[in-house]
């Protein structure tokens, strides 16, 4: 799962990168409200922590600007002001979520885990399941009944990503953006060497890595009768 962090606090941010990276979220940071919501444009995050009050640009004005040109990813809310009125027009805006400093990382990560609830992915504590495939991205292990498999980080977020969006198709330059990061120099063939890992190294035949030629690949689950 790959987030954005929008916020001018370098304090705060970066010890708060460092725990989310630890809980194996990829993080890109932004320190103004400018490159923050140039950076949610390009649509590669799955969920966005926005800071209120920000330079060049207030939070509450890129949440409105994102909304109105159809970025629908998930947003929690940062903001120092408590007041009811304060959290009514953050909500108004769009946020999904609204969460007061300071706060403790575990309510945070409670938070984004609650909103990644989404598109029929079983998420229990920090385990992803999908088609029967339980991912446990902290363990960077899959399993399936009684049999599991150890991956790599790189193969757990990739897979991460397929779970979370079962039966849609992501295209090779999403999976790069989103596993390897936009700054990131690694090259689309990556991508097709890290498929092939992954579909050589999970033998369970409950789901399939379908290649959707000239585009990208999907996640399918296999029915029972069809095995």
């Amino acid at each position: 799962m790959r987030l954005l962090l929008v916020d001018d606090e370098k304090r705060l941010v970066g010890p708060l990168a460092y725990i989310l990276r630890k809980n194996n979220y990829g993080v890109d940071l932004a320190y103004n409200g400018e490159t923050g919501q140039a950076m949610a444009e390009t649509g590669v995050y799955d969920l966005i922590v926005l800071d209120r009050m920000l330079p060049y640009k207030e939070g509450v004005e890129v949440l409105k600007d994102l909304r109105n040109k159809g970025i629908m990813t998930p947003i929690i809310l940062l903001t120092a002001k408590d007041s009811v009125e304060d959290r009514i027009d953050g909500l108004d805006a769009g946020a999904d979520d609204y969460l007061i400093k300071p706060f403790s990382t575990g309510e945070l990560l409670a938070r984004i885990r609650a909103l990644a609830r989404r598109k029929g992915v079983q998420i229990t504590g920090d385990r992803i399941e999908v088609f029967g495939l339980v991912l446990d991205p902290l363990l960077c292990e899959v399993s399936y009944g009684t049999d599991s498999v150890k991956l790599t980080l790189k193969e757990s977020l990739l897979l991460e990503l397929f779970m979370r969006n079962p039966n849609q198709v992501i295209t090779k330059d999403q999976l790069l953006d989103r596993v390897w990061g936009l700054d990131s120099d690694v090259e689309l063939s990556n991508v097709e060497v890290y498929i092939y890992f992954l579909r050589k190294k999970i033998k369970f035949k409950c789901f399939s890595i379908e290649t959707i030629r000239g585009v990208g690949y999907c996640l399918k689950g296999i029915k029972k009768s069809a095995l």
